[in-house]
C-alpha cells in the first residue's frame, strides 16, 4: 500500500523524538508520537455518540485546553482555575477513568488576564522515561514522576509576557533527549533546552531576528518545534514571531526565513525536503521551505505559499504527496505537497481548534462543538462518517491509545472504544433550570456580568435590564427565554456545565448564536 510510506515517516520521527517503548508507540506529545498527527492502530474507532462506544466520562475540574498525554496506564493533562491562581496536573486511569492524581501545582499571585477562549492551562504536557513535564508558560514547568505523581524538579524562571488578553499556549517536546521549549514573548523571544531528568538548562538560543522596530505584540508566537532529518542532518524547525528558524541539535541556528507574521499556533511538518508550517494568526498563509539552506534563506528557499482559508489553530497533516488542512470556520483544504496546487477545497460544519489526527487510512476532525468529520484521504474530498457528543466545547486535540479516542472537553475527558457503552446523562428537568443564574464572569472584578432569574411560574428577568421581562419553558432538556424586547436567549448544559446561548431581535431559537458566555446556577 503507498500508504505505508506514511507510517515509515511517522516511526522516523518517533526514532529521532527516542519515545519508543518496546516497539510500540504511544501518546507522548501533543499530536502523538511523531509529532504530526500520525498514529499506527488496526481500526480506530469509527461510530460514536455520547454513550455509545464511549467506555468512560469523566469530570476534569476548572479549565484548560491542554491536550491528553499518556504514560502507561495513566492520561495526563493539565488544568487551572478561571482566575488562574491555581494551576494543577491531573492523572486519569486510562482503563477505568477514574482519576489516580489531581496536583495542584503552582500558585501564581498576579497571572496576566487572558482571552476568554485561552486558559491558563493550555501548553500539552510531555512524557519522558518515566516522567510527565507539565508546563505553564511564564507561570511554571513541573517534572513529575508519572507513575506516583511526585513532584522531580521546577523551573519558574522562564519568564516572558505573554501579553494581556493573550495567555500560554506553546507545549514543550523531547528532541534528541533533551526538553526544548519556546518562549516568544512580547519581550523576549528564545528557545531552550533543558535536561528532562534534572532540568538544568543545556543550550539556550536567542531568536537572531532583529527586532527593534518591530511592534512588541508582533514579537510573539504560541507554535512549538517539530525535529526531523533532512537526510543530512537532524534539523529543529522553530516558527516564532517575523520568523521561522531552524537549529542544529544544539541548538546552533542553521536557517531562518523572515516573515510578516506573528502569534503562530499551529505545529509545523515536515516530508519532501521541506518543512510546511504557517506564518501568521491574523492572515494566515502555509510556507513550504526547502531544509537544505544556510543562513537566511528568505529569498531563495520558499518554494510555494498558499493565502486561502489557511488555519489559525489547527496544523496540518502529510499523507504521501497530500497536505490536508481545516481552517476556524471549517473550510477544509487539500494541496499537492511538492507543488502547492489546490487539489480540493469543501466546507466541514463548526468552527475548529482540534488539530486532525491521521490512521488506517482515515483522518479525524473535531470541531469546537465535539462533532467530528471522519474524511478518507485522496484526491477527492470524501466522509465517510460523522458522530457527536453531546453539545460541548472542544478546543484540545485528541489523543489515540491502541484504537481508542481519548477526548477532551471543556469539563470531562472521554475514552471512545468501541463496544463499550455508558449510560447517557439524564436531560434537565424544568428543576434543574429554577433560579438565579450568573450569567458571563468580569475579568477584573470576577463577578458575574449580570444574573438572570428563571421562575417556577415560567417568568424570567435580568439584572441589567430591569424594565425587560420574560418567559421561558424546557424544550428538549434546555431552556429557552423569549424576552420582551425581542432578545432570545437559551441555557444549554454543556458537558458538566451550563451556558447561556442569546439570539438578538428577529432571530428564532435555530438561527447561529449571536453570542454565549458562561451561565452557573447560584447555590440556594
Amino acid at each position: 500500500m503507498i500508504r505505508n510510506s506514511a507510517f515509515c515517516v511517522a516511526l522516523l520521527s518517533c526514532t529521532l523524538f527516542g519515545q519508543l517503548s518496546n516497539g510500540e508507540e504511544y501518546w507522548w506529545q501533543f499530536r502523538g508520537p511523531g509529532g504530526d498527527g500520525h498514529v499506527a492502530s488496526d481500526d480506530l474507532v469509527l461510530e460514536w455518540n455520547d454513550s455509545d462506544n464511549v467506555a468512560w466520562k469523566t469530570a476534569i475540574h476548572d479549565r484548560g485546553w491542554s491536550s491528553p498525554v499518556i504514560a502507561g496506564d495513566h492520561i495526563w493533562l493539565t488544568t487551572a482555575t478561571r482566575d488562574g491562581h491555581q494551576l494543577f496536573a491531573v492523572c486519569v486511569d486510562k482503563n477505568t477513568g477514574k482519576i489516580v492524581h489531581d496536583l495542584h501545582v503552582f500558585d501564581v499571585e498576579n497571572p496576566q488576564q487572558i482571552t476568554a477562549e485561552n486558559t491558563y492551562a493550555t501548553p500539552t504536557p510531555v512524557v519522558h522515561e518515566g516522567r510527565v513535564i507539565v508546563h505553564f508558560g511564564t507561570y511554571g514547568t513541573a517534572c513529575l514522576d508519572a507513575k506516583t505523581g511526585k513532584e522531580i524538579w521546577t523551573r519558574r524562571d522562564l519568564n516572558c509576557d505573554h501579553e494581556t488578553n493573550a495567555g500560554p499556549a506553546s507545549s514543550p517536546t523531547i528532541i534528541d533527549g533533551k526538553l526544548v521549549v519556546h518562549v516568544d514573548g512580547r519581550d523576549v523571544q528564545y528557545v531552550i533546552a533543558l535536561d528532562p531528568a534534572t532540568g538544568k538548562t543545556i543550550w539556550k538560543t536567542e531568536r537572531s531576528k532583529d527586532f527593534t522596530d518591530i511592534p512588541v505584540n508582533q514579537r510573539k508566537a504560541f507554535c512549538m518545534p517539530i525535529a526531523f532529518d533532512s537526510g543530512e542532518q537532524m534539523q529543529i524547525a522553530s516558527p516564532g514571531g517575523r520568523a521561522v528558524y531552524s537549529y542544529d541539535l544544539d541548538g546552533n541556528e542553521l536557517w531562518r526565513v523572515e516573515h510578516r507574521g506573528f502569534s503562530v499556533a499551529p505545529r509545523p511538518v515536515f516530508g519532501h525536503g521541506m518543512v510546511f508550517t504557517l506564518i501568521d494568526r491574523d492572515n494566515p498563509e502555509l510556507w513550504a521551505i526547502r531544509v537544505d539552506g544556510k543562513g537566511d534563506v528568505t529569498n531563495s528557499h520558499v518554494v510555494w505559499k498558499e493565502y486561502r482559508s489557511m488555519p489559525q489553530r489547527c496544523s496540518p497533516v502529510l499523507i504521501d504527496d497530500l497536505l490536508y488542512l481545516v481552517n476556524r470556520e471549517g473550510i477544509a483544504t487539500c494541496l499537492d505537497a511538492k507543488t502547492g496546487e489546490l487539489v480540493w477545497r469543501n466546507r466541514l460544519p463548526g468552527r475548529y481548534s482540534a488539530s486532525p489526527i491521521y490512521t488506517n487510512d482515515r483522518i479525524y476532525y473535531f470541531n469546537e462543538d465535539a462533532e467530528a468529520q471522519v474524511i478518507r484521504p485522496g484526491r477527492e474530498f470524501k466522509v465517510i462518517q460523522a458522530n457527536a457528543l453531546s453539545p460541548q466545547p472542544v478546543l484540545a486535540s485528541p489523543a489515540v491509545d491502541g484504537n481508542s479516542l481519548i477526548v477532551r472537553t471543556e469539563t470531562a475527558l472521554y475514552r471512545i472504544e468501541q463496544g463499550k457503552s455508558r449510560p447517557r446523562d439524564p436531560e434537565p428537568s424544568l428543576a434543574d433550570f429554577v433560579g438565579d443564574w450568573d450569567i458571563g464572569r468580569n475579568s477584573t472584578t470576577g463577578k458575574a456580568v449580570f444574573v438572570m432569574s428563571l421562575r417556577a411560574d415560567g417568568t424570567a428577568r435580568k439584572s441589567h435590564v430591569p424594565s425587560s421581562t420574560g418567559t421561558w419553558k424546557v424544550v428538549n432538556g434546555e431552556a429557552r427565554v423569549v424576552w420582551s424586547e425581542g432578545w432570545r436567549d437559551i441555557i444549554r448544559r454543556t458537558g458538566d456545565h451550563y451556558r447561556k446561548i442569546a439570539f438578538e431581535p428577529g432571530k428564532d431559537f435555530d438561527f447561529p448564536a449571536s453570542n454565549t458566555d458562561t451561565a452557573v446556577k447560584q447555590q440556594q
